[in-house]
């Protein structure tokens, strides 16, 4: 992690594209991906490289670096493609905290920032994870998970009576890095459980220490069991048990 290198490459991007309403305006990227990019390769001359007839985010003599902010169902047959022959790693932001500006689409008129309650944790990846599960243990397969402070610009263009019920995300301004997790292995999605998990535990369990939904819970032990980072030891009551692989 570099945190130096990930201010430079918001200026970097930001700077080449001045706009007002603090990085909001007609760009022909999103403003995140792009400084994902410039982050990982300062070196433009190996951003959108040609490869197997896909495009490439990044692509050196070291491998293929893909940004990808959401939807990982998009991702799948490029990266099946790209694991034939290279080293891929996959980079995911996750919103630590994140600062709300709503914009006007009409006026482009923007409200001040309000921080959100809500803080991101990494566990938050399981959800994208799930959408390329048969990939995750493929031996060239590596992915980079960022927990990022970031302004969040969404339009006042939702259902409910102030318009943000429903609303429509932007762009997403990144304005610190904040921590970095690598997997590399099978062993280290061990690394995305909760350390404070008893021994033995449920999915209820799991989502109050990970903070995620009961749904979203589930999600995450049935990537984990995927991967070999838990395995179910039997039930308490109605609920299946897990327990971490490192703890047998």
């Amino acid at each position: 992690m570099d945190k130096q290198q990930f201010l430079q490459a918001c200026k970097t991007v930001i700077n080449a594209s001045p706009v007002p309403g603090r990085g909001i305006g007609t760009l022909g990227e999103k403003t995140l991906h792009a400084i994902l990019k410039h982050y990982m390769e300062p070196d433009t001359a190996k951003h959108e490289i040609k490869l197997g007839g896909y495009v490439a985010d990044i692509a050196s003599e070291t491998g293929v670096i893909e940004v990808q902010t959401r939807n990982f169902n998009s991702l799948r047959s490029k990266l099946a493609c790209f694991l034939e022959h290279n080293e891929v790693t996959v980079v995911y932001p996750i919103a630590s905290t994140k600062w709300l500006v709503w914009v006007d689409p009409e006026t482009g008129e923007t409200t001040a920032k309000r921080r959100s309650p809500k803080r991101g944790n990494y566990c938050e990846v399981f959800y994208e994870l799930y959408k390329i599960k048969p990939l995750l243990l493929h031996p060239r397969l590596k992915l980079c998970l960022m927990l990022i402070d970031m302004e969040e610009y969404r339009f006042l263009d939702g259902w409910s009576e102030n318009k943000k019920r429903g609303s429509s995300r932007y762009n997403r301004i990144p304005t610190e890095l904040i921590d970095e997790l690598t997997i590399n292995t099978p062993a280290d999605y061990g690394r995305l459980i909760p350390n404070s998990l008893p021994e033995a535990f449920t999915a209820k369990d799991f989502a109050k220490a990970a903070k995620l939904s009961p749904k979203s819970a589930q999600t995450a032990l049935n990537v984990l069991h995927s991967v070999g980072a838990v395995i179910n030891i039997g039930k308490r009551g109605r609920s299946y048990l897990y327990q971490r692989l490192d703890n047998l």
